[in-house]
């Protein structure tokens, strides 16, 4: 598994960014290959059917190797409330999805990874029935650690907690999570074993 130092710089990107606080946020639409054909809106690439687009979503362990969860902000429009993966997003048209995992972390968590790698791909289609709301992604999965205080943007995260994969499974029965979370968590597993060790459970 090639690990690399995110050493991504706060809001350093090749991507294409919203010039002005209020204006539209675009999201790179994709086809079944993960190959760039478009742009859309975000809302509007939400919007059942739902437009198959790039996405991310990162696991960050500590040196215990417990898995970081957030639990989405409740002002959030979409999925709001429920955990989640340690965060999840979109890159910007044109930017790499190794800067995006890294700066939307930074911007979500107030710390940044200490090491994040590559740990493969997977597509899904995910209604949200609360919302309505449909996730085509074609979601780019990084693993990595995380040594640092978590700073949370109260406006992202509602809350964190740091578990080991018993622990997970227990919450996992007992609280909402989102609709995508056991599909990259699955898909993120061989990755997640290659870094926690085999006796981290997971």
């Amino acid at each position: 598994m090639p690990t690399t130092s995110a050493t991504v710089a706060p809001g350093s990107s090749n991507g294409v960014r919203p010039d002005t606080a209020g204006a539209p946020i675009m999201l790179e639409l994709v086809d079944e290959d993960g190959v760039t054909i478009g742009t859309a809106e975000k809302l509007a690439a939400h919007q059942a059917p739902g437009q198959l687009h790039r996405a991310f979503s990162v696991f960050l362990f500590d040196e215990a190797g417990r898995l970081l969860l957030q639990r989405r902000a409740l002002g959030k429009y979409h999925s709001p409330g429920v955990w989640s993966n340690t965060c999840c997003g979109h890159p910007y048209p044109g930017e790499a999805p190794f800067a995006a995992a890294a700066r939307r972390t930074f911007e979500e968590l107030g710390v940044s990874p200490s090491l994040l790698a590559e740990a493969g791909t997977v597509r899904y289609n995910h209604p949200d029935p609360a919302s309505g709301l449909v996730e085509q992604e074609f979601n780019h999965l990084f693993v990595g650690l995380v040594q640092g205080a978590v700073r949370p943007d109260p406006e992202e995260i509602e809350d964190t907690a740091f578990v080991t994969a018993a622990e997970l499974a227990e919450r996992h029965a007992a609280a909402p999570f989102s609709a995508w979370f056991m599909t990259v968590l699955d898909a993120a597993r061989p990755a997640i074993k290659e870094l926690t060790g085999q006796s981290g459970g997971w």
